[in-house]
């Protein structure tokens, strides 16, 4: 099975900027950013795409949330931000390992698309 780009991240194989890391996931800056602040917190675990995702992965599943969380605190996003997982190529999934896209500092229109 060929890694993918997350995965050669997580494994130090190819730079990127790290915003917070644990054990179970790693936040890393958008390389191509559709806000001033885009993060993408990706599960260490693979998970191709939330609707693949099993019941045993919940917990895993709540943690890329609360980790949203304190990344968004420890930005000082008080005005807001939105979180984003896209499934499918009609949603704009362009790799097969789920990741939440976090987006701020800007204004975000509603709807999306």
């Amino acid at each position: 099975m060929i890694k993918t780009i997350f995965q050669r991240i997580i494994d130090r194989e190819i730079p990127a900027k790290i915003e917070h890391e644990d054990d179970r996931c790693i936040v890393i800056h958008d390389v191509h950013p559709q806000a001033p602040v885009h993060l993408l917190i990706v599960p260490k675990t693979v998970i191709p795409r939330v609707g693949d995702a099993t019941s045993d992965q919940e917990a895993a599943l709540g943690h890329l949330l609360l980790t949203a969380g304190l990344v968004a605190k420890k930005l000082q996003l008080v005005r807001g931000f939105r979180l984003v997982i896209n499934q499918g190529p009609d949603a704009g999934e362009t790799v097969p390992h789920l990741h939440v896209h976090l987006l701020a500092k800007r204004p975000l229109n509603w709807p999306p698309g």
